[in-house]
């Protein structure tokens, strides 16, 4: 069990990365197909995923390189960790302002709830695995599939596919923001295109 533990670990990690890139992509498309604007504090949190997977990405990269060292795996954690923290306290501050018996909240619910409430629970769970993984050391730092095998491409396409969603993320916020210093409260359109 103890030799399986580094590898279960790389792939956790790996799962770690899909599931955010999957819920930036899922954001992205309700924003672009079903018109559903971020606010402020809504890119505050998706930032906050975008920093928090940079840590998993790091790590996956430099076990995939044969570089990851305790020192570094830690310091990854610790990214990971304050992204979550940080996506935990934007999402709090959302849900907050919306906690008011009749106020409908901002955009759709999925499942009930909204998408910052949903944000909160990931939040949760990513600080309680980074919290996992530090418990477990030393036997869990991750160990990366032999190089050039199905699985070190499958990885690599994972973080590729990671920082696509950022790309995509970042050029949205541009149309999004226009060439304005703040995104408005309550976006109507996109500002780059005079909306």
């Amino acid at each position: 069990m103890k030799a399986m533990l580094p590898r279960l670990v790389f792939w956790c990690i790996n799962l770690w990365i899909v599931a955010y890139t999957a819920v930036i992509g899922i954001s992205l498309l309700l924003q672009f197909v079903g018109g559903e604007l971020p606010c402020p504090l809504c890119m505050l949190q998706r930032y906050a995923m975008i920093l928090s997977t940079l840590g998993a990405v790091w790590i996956i990269r430099q076990a995939q390189r044969g570089v990851l060292t305790w020192d570094r795996y830690v310091q990854d954690l610790g990214l990971a960790t304050l992204g979550a923290f940080l996506g935990a306290v934007f999402a709090s501050r959302q849900i907050m302002l919306h906690i008011l018996p009749g106020d409908q909240g901002y955009g759709g619910a999925v499942l009930g709830l909204h998408l910052y409430s949903w944000a909160f629970v990931t939040f949760c769970v990513v600080i309680l695995f980074t919290a996992l993984l530090g418990i477990m050391a030393p036997a869990a730092l991750p160990e990366a599939p032999d190089k050039n095998s199905m699985g070190d491409r499958l990885s690599s396409v994972i973080g590729l596919a990671f920082l696509a969603i950022v790309a995509i993320n970042a050029v949205m916020i541009v149309f999004l923001e226009g060439f304005n210093w703040v995104l408005p409260d309550n976006p109507t359109g996109y500002a780059l295109f005079g909306h």
